[in-house]
């Protein structure tokens, strides 16, 4: 007999990478439009759990109104002889595949960022409480992880109750990455390998190490540790790293092994330390993003809650369309903040004096980690708007990435002085461009057009005078 057999949708696997889109939703838990939202395990003495239980704080599914977005908060409280505290972490990243195998529920990213989505389908099929989800949590909490002895789950759509446990739970989510730091990756003799995310990223293989926390932020080396532990046939595993091929880059023989195995061979090498070459791939929910401004050389960084452009007009939204799926893509480079806190955070490529631009808040969560000498020579949109903006802004400030310029010969810029004058309209005629590049640029690059025809009906002739002014 099914243990789901009393749950009004089905439950399984093959749900998983479900996804739920907005003319789909019955309402929309937590994301991006919401401030306040979290998930979070304690470890409580067995006295402090009343096993099975289901509360819920706040409106239930079937008394919020279809259509709308909620403050959201998933409290799941554990006890068990085995249990520590230092595994809260690991059974936290579980409400993600948990929830994700209930059909017509979508579950994406994971501690302060989760965005959950119901469907309709499902809500007129009967998943209109949250009981029900709670059901479904337990069952699998207690079948994947017998460690667990008791187990009870809080669901909140209370907005001042959210509000109240979200502030709580970011004190616990940092007391944890705390602890974290410190231990370095040539102190040990195992990296830790993830694939919670497969479902959404068929090809991406997430390596854990002391110094670079998961994507998504949740996971830490001893989170990776203490999950191959106590759940040997799970989705996160051990990497032998095996022989190291390049310090600085971070390439270990383990470590290529494993993503070319679990990538089903799509991926062969993860270099781990830089967002070139052959960078670790990015999944969907990581917190943030570093990418490459080619216009001056230097690295910008975006997180999910910031709402605007970035320096180079794109949204967060539009890069993480571009960098996820578990791709390696040479500039776009999906991270944790935590991973910006550690020593080797991007040093192939200049680590913190590399970055030129990232969003004020983000800056202030990590300041005391961003080396003195640079801190504020890193513009915000507060500072600058567009990329014209950003290279005064370097300029004035002496930012590192000016010596490069230097370096790369780019210490001067020419300006041109235009003259046009209209020639007569030659008769349109198809023009075979087979390879001719057109001046199309698109940072560095420029598109070649091949196999095309183009109609010219104007020619216009330009006289440019150059000028050099040193910057």
């Amino acid at each position: 007999m099914s243990m789901f057999q009393d749950i009004p949708v089905d439950v399984g696997i093959v749900y998983e990478g479900e996804r739920i889109r907005k003319n789909e939703m019955y309402v929309e838990l937590g994301g991006p439009k919401v401030k306040t939202k979290f998930e979070l395990v304690r470890v409580k003495k067995p006295g402090e759990v009343e096993d099975g239980k289901i509360s819920i704080v706040g409106p239930d599914l079937k008394d919020l109104e279809e259509g709308k977005t909620y403050p959201f908060g998933i409290l799941v409280e554990v006890a068990g002889k085995e249990l520590e505290e230092d595994l809260e972490g690991v059974i936290e990243r579980r409400i993600h595949e948990f929830t994700n195998y209930i059909e017509g529920f979508m579950h994406l990213n994971q501690r302060y960022d989760i965005w959950c989505r119901v469907s309709k389908n499902s809500f007129k099929k009967g998943l209109n409480t949250f009981e029900l989800v709670g059901k479904v949590m337990i069952r699998l909490y207690k079948s994947e992880l017998p460690i667990i002895e008791k187990i009870q789950v809080t669901f909140l759509t209370d907005p001042k109750k959210v509000e109240e446990q979200y502030n709580m739970a970011l004190k616990v989510y940092e007391a944890r990455d705390a602890k974290a730091r410190g231990l370095k990756d040539e102190e040990v003799d195992e990296f830790y390998g993830c694939l919670l995310c497969q479902s959404f990223a068929p090809t991406h293989v997430c390596i854990i190490t002391p110094q670079r926390y998961s994507n998504c932020g949740a996971i830490s080396w001893y989170d990776g540790r203490a999950a191959a532990k106590i759940d040997p046939k799970g989705p996160i595993f051990a990497i032998p790293k095996g022989e190291c091929l390049d310090p600085w880059k971070g390439e270990y023989t383990g470590a290529n092994k494993a993503a070319k195995e679990k990538s089903l061979g799509a991926i062969e090498r993860v270099w781990l330390y830089t967002a070139f070459g052959y960078p670790h791939t990015s999944c969907g929910c990581f917190e943030g993003i570093a990418f490459y401004i080619p216009e001056v050389d230097g690295m910008g960084l975006i997180h999910r809650d910031f709402k605007g452009n970035a320096v180079n007009g794109l949204r967060f939204g539009t890069m993480a369309d571009a960098t996820a799926g578990g791709r390696q893509v040479d500039g776009f480079h999906g991270i944790s903040i935590e991973y910006t806190r550690s020593p080797k955070f991007l040093q192939v490529d200049g680590g913190w004096h590399r970055v030129v631009w990232m969003p004020t808040d983000f800056k202030e969560r990590v300041k005391d980690f961003i080396p003195k000498d640079v801190v504020d020579k890193i513009a915000t949109e507060k500072d600058v708007q567009n990329i014209d903006e950003l290279k005064e802004f370097l300029e004035k400030v002496n930012h590192p990435v000016v010596e490069r310029w230097k370096e790369m010969g780019l210490e001067e810029e020419a300006i041109a002085e235009e003259e046009e004058e209209e020639i007569e309209a030659v008769p349109a005629a198809g023009v075979p461009v087979q390879g001719m590049p057109l001046p199309l640029p698109i940072g560095n690059f420029k598109i070649s057009i091949k196999g095309a025809k183009i109609n010219i009906e104007k020619l216009l002739l330009k006289k440019v005078e150059k000028k050099r002014k040193r910057r």
